[in-house]
């Protein structure tokens, strides 16, 4: 093997080539229009362009892929995670080209890919499942029967499903057909595939995965379990290692039964066993046949590299360990950085400004030393065509507290400037009481996300207003001269217009007054506070922990600049497509009733009427792309009809 082309972008690519350059493998990468200056591309030997935007338009594309490789030499192809990491006929075609594929069989990525076939094969080998339905028969009446049989709540769920797509929880009978639409449509979106399965669902679980490699001479071990129960959508934001909630013995057993449905599938290759544990019980999800996101989690407790073992199985050498010689030591904590606000609302735009305390890239970090994996530089642009996943940071330390507080300083250390980020947020869940203590179960943003983010605001609250000023003055430096005049400034901060009175002191000093509050004097710059101009009048700020937006609002008219807006108009909070209207003008809505349906990177979201109001005029069509602020929706006051 001497030169792997990796079929894939960003964080994922720059980890293989980081690994293959060590081994002295050369690299190509490949790349998308909008991924053409990517720090991916630079990186390789070589790179070559697929041309288009859109997933299914280059990294889904299998010819391009082969064609790419044939065009440099390449004679191995490592998939990454993602696209088409577990699809079994760009396995294949990849064999069938003379390639060596970085990856499982063909065969067992068909049979284990599948969670109907997994499922079976699982039964035959006494891997524990819990009870649902994964036939042929696909028809919503089938789903209706043995939904009854099954019983609720359940899981609706994509068979070539993964990352929480095509996922509904039904607690009612009644909800069964709108979420087999909902999960069919996302499905389809993400996968090409339409078919679902359902199965009972337990609500009060941990997500616990296991580490599995298998070699092409029979050997497969484990290596060890992740925690992933803190989720968003179904998708993973945290993991750790060890899981708080498994002993050696129960390791034992589960890391018994995902080489058992390995070595069943004729598995070859990196793999992971996902489980649902319900105290000492515990369900197989599904397998997922390939390397996982967080991955870096195994590596910094065994010291091994995955993608160096990866490349060496494919090449045909045995396993370089045995199970009575793999080691877990510590423990270590991941955490996903992506670009969304506080409420799982993905965003794009442009990384204005980006830092990082000091960090290793790719490699295992020292015991309490950060590794963050990432493809982020300042001038990146983030669009709505991937997923909202900008980074990994994970921390290794002798004990669970200690990676914690490394974690959290870490991320406080973290600038991430010109749009949204889940940073902030994933420090809070850090210190979270719930997670701290080792608690956390599937259920846990569900019934403390509210919580959490009320914590962000109030935060924000406390610093705002001087944050805010600096960075409007941040580009209008104040005079060394005072001033005898007061500034008035309004200030938009979550929807919210703030009236200020600002007189310049002198020497960079500003005395703020606000009614019913204490008038303070700051000092600019103020230390500690970064912050980008993101628009003529609109800034985005960080302090710390804390991430703020403001909008000057001082030369909008007082009427205008004082309206929250939200109930009258719906505005797009990110970019994306329109993919359902489930209202018509006239028609009288409830608070909460969905109204726009808007895909962006790779999921769906229902957008809600804010309050009871009647549909006054509908803007977008679906199909139609959609950009932040663009109006979707007008609203007439619930009592009035919709206009003739």
């Amino acid at each position: 093997m001497k030169k792997i082309l990796i079929a894939n972008r960003g964080e994922i690519t720059r980890r293989v080539i980081h690994t293959a350059h060590r081994m002295g493998i050369e690299t190509v990468a490949v790349y998308s229009d909008p991924d053409t200056n990517a720090l991916h591309v630079r990186e390789a030997n070589q790179a070559v362009a697929l041309g288009g935007a859109a997933s299914a338009d280059t990294y889904l594309r299998t010819d391009k892929l082969l064609a790419a490789a044939r065009a440099t030499g390449a004679d191995a192809v490592h998939p990454g995670y993602g696209f088409l990491s577990e699809n079994a006929d760009f396995a294949r075609a990849v064999v069938d080209a003379g390639l060596t594929w970085i990856g499982p069989p063909p065969a067992a990525i068909r049979t284990l890919g599948s969670k109907a076939g997994a499922k079976a094969l699982a039964h035959a080998h006494g891997v524990p499942c819990l009870p649902g339905y994964s036939g042929d028969d696909q028809s919503d009446e089938r789903f209706a029967a043995e939904a009854a049989r099954i019983g609720t709540p359940l899981m609706v769920k994509a068979v070539a499903g993964g990352g929480g797509r095509g996922m509904r929880l039904v607690t009612d009978l009644a909800q069964l057909p709108a979420a087999l639409a909902s999960a069919r449509s996302e499905a389809l979106a993400g996968f090409g595939c339409s078919d679902l399965l359902i199965e009972r669902a337990l609500l009060q679980p941990r997500h616990v995965e296991v580490q599995i490699f298998a070699d092409a001479h029979g050997g497969c071990i484990h290596l060890g379990e992740r925690d992933c129960s803190v989720q968003r959508r179904h998708q993973k934001i945290i993991e750790e290692s060890p899981s708080p909630a498994v002993d050696a013995a129960l390791r034992e057993r589960m890391g018994a039964c995902a080489v058992a449905l390995a070595q069943a599938a004729g598995y070859v290759g990196a793999g992971t066993v996902e489980f649902l544990l319900d105290g000492a019980e515990f369900f197989l999800m599904e397998m997922n046949t390939r390397l996982q996101v967080e991955h870096p989690v195994t590596e910094a407790l065994t010291g091994l590299d995955l993608v160096e073992w990866q490349i060496r199985v494919a090449r045909g050498e045995p396993l370089p360990l045995t199970q009575d010689e793999v080691h877990l030591q510590g423990h270590a904590i991941e955490v996903r950085l992506c670009a969304e606000d506080a409420h799982f609302r993905p965003h794009t735009g442009r990384v204005l400004q980006f830092s990082a305390p000091p960090a290793t890239a790719f490699e295992r970090a020292a015991p309490g030393a950060l590794r963050f994996d990432h493809a982020l530089e300042e001038g990146a642009e983030v669009t709505p065509h991937y997923d909202a996943m900008l980074g990994k940071l994970i921390v290794h330390a002798p004990t669970r507290a200690e990676a914690i507080a490394a974690l959290v300083r870490a991320l406080q250390g973290t600038r991430v400037l010109g749009l949204s980020t889940n940073r902030a947020f994933l420090a809070a869940c850090l210190q979270h009481p719930v997670f701290a203590s080792g608690h956390a179960l599937v259920p846990f943003l569900a019934e403390h996300a509210q919580e959490l983010q009320r914590l962000l605001l109030n935060n924000e609250l406390l610093v705002h207003i001087p944050s805010a000023l600096s960075a409007i003055f941040a580009s209008n430096t104040p005079s060394d001269l005072p001033c005898a005049m007061a500034r008035p400034l309004r200030l938009r901060h979550q929807g919210e217009v703030h009236s200020v009175a600002v007189r310049e002191l002198g020497g960079g000093r500003l005395l703020v007054e606000q009614a019913g509050a204490e008038p303070v004097t700051l000092q600019l710059p103020q230390r500690g506070v970064h912050c980008v101009a993101v628009g003529p009048r609109r800034w985005h700020w960080q302090t710390g922990g804390v991430d703020g937006w403001v909008e000057d609002a001082s030369w909008e008219p007082a009427a205008r600049a004082g309206a929250a807006g939200g109930a009258t108009e719906l505005r797009a909070p990110f970019n994306g497509k329109v993919v359902a209207l489930p209202v018509a003008a006239g028609q009288a809505l409830a608070a909460g009733d969905t109204v726009v349906v808007i895909e962006s990177m790779k999921l769906e979201h229902s957008l809600a009427s804010p309050a009871a109001a009647t549909v006054a005029e509908l803007l977008v069509a679906p199909g139609q792309q959609v950009s932040p602020g663009q109006v979707l929706a007008r609203f007439a006051p619930a009592t009035q009809g919709a206009p003739a």
